[in-house]
């Protein structure tokens, strides 16, 4: 199981499978599309029998500033549907293989305006999409309103960028910079949204990681290793706010299995989502 901070879309075309997504578990086929959205732990297992063969892509969705006052677009409207769905798994693909298979041509033969053409089937690909999962009651003739608020567009950006980048140093600049304002004016609007600073929140991040890392019985890396690719180049620093935060060293921890470290940064994060 897994997460990721982006669209994944999966178009299956051939065999089958099982799409373990937030709890649920959905039998994918030949023929269908199944998306796994931001934050929520999925996981696909292919059949040994029926092997399943997939295209799979991903995207992030980013909601524009509206201008004036008017009715919103049929497009903006079908996304904003899109990403409130409660299906993640749909067989209404009439035209989705043939998409991808042109994409791929494309892609092959680079002739003359294969840009251009890649860009309007990327269009269609995320359209088609967005018309396979949305029930069309959801779109009814009045104008949806907005999924997010602009606060909390802001604060999801800063999360993304986050979960992208944690391994590596990030700086208030870094983060202020990705959202075009100021760095007072970041820290503050994050906390209002979620109640948490952004060190914090970016903190349990890392630590939740390495609590992962260390929990992965299969894994051959080092304590160090596992500091240096959660963000902390120094391992002593890492051991040190790992104890203070879980009561255990990072040692310990991967000896006893996690569970009492795991239960705390759990119930830590939480606040912070």
């Amino acid at each position: 199981m897994h997460t990721h901070s982006f669209f994944e879309v999966c178009y299956a075309y051939q065999g089958q499978g099982l799409f373990h997504f937030g709890g649920t578990n959905y039998t994918v086929r030949a023929g269908d599309v199944f998306i796994a959205k931001p934050g929520v732990a999925h996981e696909i297992i292919s059949s040994t029998e029926d092997p399943l063969g997939i295209y799979f892509w991903s995207y992030t969705l980013c909601e524009q500033e509206e201008k004036g006052d008017g009715p919103i677009s049929k497009i903006d409207a079908l996304l904003r549907a899109y990403l409130t769905s409660p299906s993640v798994v749909s067989d209404h693909t009439p035209s989705m293989l043939r998409t991808l298979e042109l994409l791929t041509e494309e892609g092959i033969h680079r002739e003359p305006g294969y840009v251009q053409v890649v860009q309007g089937l990327v269009v269609k690909l995320l359209l088609d999409t967005a018309r396979a999962i949305v029930d069309p009651g959801m779109l009814g003739g009045s104008p949806i309103p907005p999924a997010y608020s602009p606060e909390e567009i802001v604060t999801q950006t800063i999360k993304r960028y986050l979960s992208d980048n944690y391994a590596r140093a990030i700086t208030m600049r870094d983060l202020a910079s990705q959202v075009h304002l100021s760095e007072r004016h970041t820290a503050r609007l994050f906390r209002k949204v979620t109640g948490d600073s952004i060190m914090h929140y970016l903190t349990q991040m890392r630590l939740m990681k390495a609590s992962q890392l260390l929990r992965d019985r299969q894994a051959t890396l080092s304590i160090k290793e596992i500091a240096q690719s959660c963000g902390y180049p120094d391992v002593r620093y890492f051991t040190t706010l790992f104890h203070q935060r879980t009561g255990l060293t990072p040692a310990l921890f991967r000896q006893q299995g996690g569970v009492s470290g795991a239960a705390l940064l759990t119930h830590t994060l939480v606040p912070g989502h």
